[in-house]
């Protein structure tokens, strides 16, 4: 892999990629990596004390993979009925069926690095939000 990866989306192209380790040099919140028409790769970083937003995919699979850093994940069928709970770690596996609200919390002192992949796409090809509350503001965003 070149040191010098581009962090953007290199979506409906053939694209090799670390992606552990674009994950680590990730340092925006949400940074688009490669949109197709069925799947969508995302990296991102949860600042300590932050979260990824309490949210819905309507339709859409979700799978994150945390490459370093800890948080807790919740998730259930209502936003106030998050009935699943499990601290996660760095090397673990997060898999979130559609129409299931969930959350990841960053509740460690470092930041959480991550990598999430959307099937189908869930954001605008491209998206990059260097902080949560710029993913909060687009009006792209849900």
């Amino acid at each position: 892999m070149s040191e010098n990866v581009e962090h953007k989306d290199h979506g409906k192209e053939p694209y090799v990629v670390n992606i552990d380790k674009l994950a680590v040099e990730n340092n925006n919140y949400r940074t688009t990596l490669w949109t197709g028409e069925k799947l969508q790769v995302t990296t991102m970083t949860i600042q300590p004390g932050d979260d990824i937003g309490l949210e819905i995919h309507e339709g859409i699979d979700q799978f994150l993979h945390i490459v370093s850093g800890q948080g807790i994940c919740k998730m259930g069928p209502t936003e106030d009925n998050l009935d699943f709970t499990q601290e996660v770690y760095a090397d673990d596996a997060i898999f979130v069926p559609a129409d299931v609200w969930h959350n990841v919390e960053n509740n460690s002192g470092e930041p959480l690095k991550l990598y999430t992949v959307y099937a189908g796409p869930d954001h605008l090809a491209g998206t990059v939000h260097e902080t949560h509350q710029d993913a909060i503001d687009d009006p792209n965003e849900h």
